[in-house]
């Protein structure tokens, strides 16, 4: 009996052991701190959807939504959440990794032009006659050319202040500039923040000014895809499971911010997160198709609006460049829940 009971001991052993060995291990870069937009990441780890798929998955925060296009490319972490125009940008030249997205999370960009209601401005033009505060590394801003050319901008009579990220919503509500770039729903609560009543702030969101832009996608090192192509389908059916949970209950989900990121408000995080889920990660095109995929054509666009915007090397990338949907879950299985 003791015999057995040592085989067996031993043999629970080999097979946990296995186990352990058979998850493979995947490093995630967010394009920024935790906060409310980044809680479907959490939902995937706490509710142990990557292990469930065989995956080891750990997530480091990061510094703006260039720097994960950097760590991918590197191949010191294996996916990242990131923009995608960057990314386009990214791929201008031939010698940078091939680097793809593999699915769209922000299916309209959180870019805008944010302003108070005091200054007037309720439409693109508006801002003619106006200083504009934008931090040069701002990927709201990198845009600005392309919006000028979409809604008939005179830019000459617009005047660019460039102001550093800790103190652009502080100087909007200082009246120190008319308006400022950024993403649309860190601003609005920055502002608040700052004593800025909700009725008072004023949002041109760029995607429904004239712009096809998508936002920030999920990107994989091309090695790391080519490699081990079943834990990339993997990672993004546990995380669209995640976003599902994280439509159905925001509630819960904003917990796993608040449990990583000691410095936020629950209450403050939770509308960022509401805000994004009606805004960016859910929109007509999400309701119809599911999460996560993309419409080529509307990227085809926006590679040509990105043109406007920064100066291309050579021909510009192609829509296959930059994206595949070939690591997707099937559209069943990433539609909205009802």
């Amino acid at each position: 009996m003791r015999n057995a009971i040592r085989w067996l001991s031993t043999l629970l052993v080999v097979m946990l052991a296995g186990a352990a060995q058979a998850q493979t291990a995947i490093k995630f870069a967010l394009d920024w701190r935790w906060e409310g937009p980044a809680a479907p990441f959490t939902v995937a780890l706490d509710r142990g959807y990557f292990k469930a798929e065989g995956l080891d998955v750990t997530i480091d925060t990061g510094s703006g939504s260039v720097e994960g296009i950097n760590r991918v490319a590197s191949g010191t972490y294996q996916m990242a959440f990131a923009d995608i125009n960057s990314l386009i940008r990214f791929r201008d030249k031939p010698e940078n990794a091939a680097v793809k997205a593999v699915m769209m999370v922000y299916d309209a960009p959180a870019f805008a032009i944010v302003s108070l209601k005091k200054n007037g401005i309720t439409r693109p033009r508006d801002l003619e006659g106006k200083v504009l505060g934008a931090p040069a590394p701002d990927g709201a801003y990198a845009q600005w050319p392309a919006f000028v050319a979409a809604n008939k901008i005179d830019a000459s009579k617009v005047k660019i202040e460039n102001i550093g990220f800790p103190v652009r919503e502080p100087m909007l509500a200082q009246g120190k500039v008319d308006a400022i770039t950024g993403f649309w729903f860190s601003s609005f609560i920055n502002l608040k923040a700052n004593g800025v009543p909700h009725d008072d702030i004023v949002v041109l969101l760029m995607s429904e000014h004239g712009l096809a832009l998508y936002g920030n996608a999920i990107l994989v090192n091309p090695d790391f895809a080519k490699s081990n192509p079943a834990a990339v389908r993997a990672f993004l059916r546990a995380f669209v499971k995640a976003v599902q949970d994280t439509i159905r209950d925001p509630e819960s989900a904003v917990k796993g911010v608040v449990k990583r990121n000691p410095t936020v408000q629950e209450a403050s995080e939770l509308e960022r997160l509401k805000m994004s889920l009606a805004k960016n990660y859910i929109t007509a095109d999400v309701r119809k198709n599911g999460i996560g995929d993309v419409d080529v054509g509307r990227l085809a666009r926006s590679i040509e609006q990105i043109a406007i915007s920064f100066k291309f090397t050579g021909k510009p990338p192609a829509p296959a460049d930059v994206w595949t949907a070939e690591f997707l879950p099937p559209r069943d299985q990433r539609l909205l829940p009802k």
